[in-house]
């Protein structure tokens, strides 16, 4: 018998006006999430946001900044594996 009420879980899943919510939890994920992932990029690249499946990393240095986008292909298919769904698409380079 139901008590009328519904978990967080499912109000997510169900409720549209919470679509927008639920997006931006999914993206901070990706930022949380970096340097689980990738663990040796803790002095070389900070991530700052995702916008529109897009990850802007800050990377100060010009010659880890080409290092990284040489890689950018692997980095993205290494994250959305990591999160078993496709969120990141390409990478922004931020100073």
């Amino acid at each position: 018998m139901s008590d009328g009420f519904i978990s967080l879980g499912e109000a997510f899943e169900k409720e549209p006006s919470l679509s927008n919510l639920k997006k931006s939890i999914k993206d901070y994920d990706v930022v949380t999430n970096f340097y689980e992932i990738f663990k040796d990029f803790e002095k070389i690249a900070v991530p700052v946001k995702v916008k529109n499946n897009v990850l802007y990393l800050r990377v100060e240095n010009s010659v880890w900044r080409s290092e990284l986008k040489i890689k950018e292909q692997n980095i993205i298919e290494k994250i959305n594996k990591y999160l078993k769904e496709e969120r990141i698409k390409k990478l922004k380079f931020v100073s």
